[in-house]
């Protein structure tokens, strides 16, 4: 655990942005702070999913005001991710590059099932332990994220393209609230949940629990209406629904317990809960107060804990797609061997470049699962859309380029990608992947030596035994074919 026992979250949802700061003490959590702003990101997406500048002013203006709060908070306590709308921006880089720097602090894009079991750590931790199967939804501006988990182990995880604010653009676009309207908007939303309905029905999970802005201001409202004694039953979003129509329209909703910030969106989440429970013969659901951001406080706990998912995410996959193991653990004692040799000169993060060049050397010969010929590029295709908890939308890329980076053309293109100030490391770690795979291309820890090597820049000059090279010219051939490769991204190899 870190001696600054500060930590802080940052969910950047499709409707709102979320920031929580807590303090560990005991083992346990305790909020210090919270700060909330009504973005309405999601619907700041043009027709083409470009963000207009008035969305992007607003978005830009609350990471600021996050910022502010983060300064005393070390970077590695920090993590802010963007979720749906992040997601589906057609060009997302370079809004992404002036919200990470409004906000101080790199901004990560993660995947809707990856969203899934962050939500699910968060609400778990606020549960009452139990050993039943637990079903949890969580309806968010542009995405509903459906679990079924079991303590603090998600086993079924799916991300609807569906969220509050999304349906009241597709359903209540003139914020008319009409009894066909919203009939037809509850259907948009079974048909939303009906491909995964089979696993998520209630055969599957003992208790149903709700999180998300929606699902609570859901309960203020029935609750304050006494329509439910507690949480959130079928019985009571019928008598909302009916509400809703007699209201008219969004405008002379007045109903208590409902914020005016988020009377706009209102209409479009009942309807999406009202999906979820008509598909998946939902009764009652109980609330959580804990959510996405509680579950990324948590997950950054578990990696300094040692239980960092990517670890096992990055195991499983290798088990999964029958990777020569021992051949891996070759290869990484020859990558790190490297590595630590330029830590200094290169000016890397010792743990965090550890990390992911073992997770590449774990999966670099991933596919071969496909075919011999051309594997590196089956394992980039296969990496790049591979399901692996724990890991953001970037994290993965970088994995992925690194695998298909590992043997022939270096392909430069493809870390061009990456933003500029990890792109520099990335290529560095890829070349010392290279550099391992070749040295164990004989498959075989015997008469492999303990290479010297010193950098400059892009200029890299590796140091054999006294004659090693000349009684192992296939490795001496590999170097010199190496360094053409490596010309055009800009390296140079001078081995002796």
């Amino acid at each position: 655990m870190p001696l600054n026992t500060n930590f802080a979250a940052i969910d950047l949802g499709s409707n709102s942005f979320h920031m929580i700061v807590v303090r560990i003490e005991n083992d346990q959590i305790h909020v210090i702070d919270r700060l909330r702003e009504m973005v309405r990101l999601g619907g700041g997406l043009d027709d083409d999913r470009n963000l207009i500048p008035e969305a992007e002013a607003r978005a830009l203006a609350c990471l600021e005001q996050f910022g502010q709060r983060l300064k005393a908070i070390p970077s590695g306590n920090i993590r802010a991710v963007g979720t749906n709308t992040f997601r589906r921006i057609r060009k997302p880089g370079a809004f992404l590059k002036r919200a990470s720097e409004a906000l101080g602090h790199p901004i990560e894009i993660i995947a809707g099932r990856e969203e899934a079991r962050l939500v699910y750590l968060g609400v778990a931790h606020g549960l009452p332990t139990s050993s039943e199967p637990r079903l949890v939804v969580d309806i968010g501006g542009g995405s509903t994220e459906c679990i079924i988990g079991r303590g603090f182990e998600p086993m079924q995880r799916e991300s609807l393209e569906m969220g509050c604010v999304s349906m009241t653009r597709q359903a209540f676009p003139s914020g008319i609230l009409s009894e066909g309207a919203m009939e037809a908007a509850v259907l948009r939303a079974r048909l939303e949940v009906t491909p995964v309905r089979h696993d998520f029905t209630r055969d599957h999970w003992f208790e149903a629990v709700g999180s998300s802005g929606t699902i609570r201001s859901i309960r203020a409202v029935v609750q304050e209406q006494d329509w439910c004694d507690s949480g959130i039953t079928a019985g009571a979003l019928k008598k909302l629904r009916r509400a809703l129509v007699k209201a008219g329209d969004v405008e002379s909703l007045e109903l208590k317990g409902l914020s005016e910030e988020r009377k706009p969106v209102f209409a479009g989440g009942v309807a999406v809960l009202s999906g979820v429970f008509k598909e998946l013969r939902i009764d009652r659901m109980r609330v959580s107060d804990q959510a996405l951001r509680e579950g990324l406080i948590y997950d950054m706990l578990g990696r300094f804990d040692d239980e960092d998912v990517r670890g096992r995410a990055v195991t499983a996959l290798s088990k999964r797609f029958g990777v020569n193991e021992a051949h891996a653990i070759r290869v990484e004692r020859a990558a790190v061997a490297l590595l630590v040799q330029l830590l200094d000169a290169w000016e890397l993060d010792a743990t965090e470049c550890t990390e992911l060049l073992a997770w590449a050397v774990a999966l670099h010969e991933i596919g071969l699962a496909i075919a011999h010929g051309q594997f590196h590029k089956h394992g980039f295709y296969l990496l790049t859309h591979a399901d692996m908890p724990g890991f953001t939308r970037q994290q993965q890329y970088i994995l992925a380029a690194m695998v298909r980076g590992h043997r022939r053309k270096f392909p430069d293109k493809l870390f061009n990608e990456i933003p500029k100030p990890r792109r520099v490391p990335v290529r560095r770690l890829c070349v010392l992947l290279r550099l391992a795979v070749l040295l164990n291309r004989m498959r075989s820890s015997a008469n492999l030596p303990l290479a010297r090597v010193a950098a400059e820049g892009d200029v890299l000059d590796l140091r054999f035994p006294d004659g090693w090279l000349e009684n192992n010219p296939l490795i001496r051939a590999e170097l010199e074919r190496e360094n053409r490769y490596l010309e055009p991204a800009g390296f140079v190899l001078r081995f002796e």
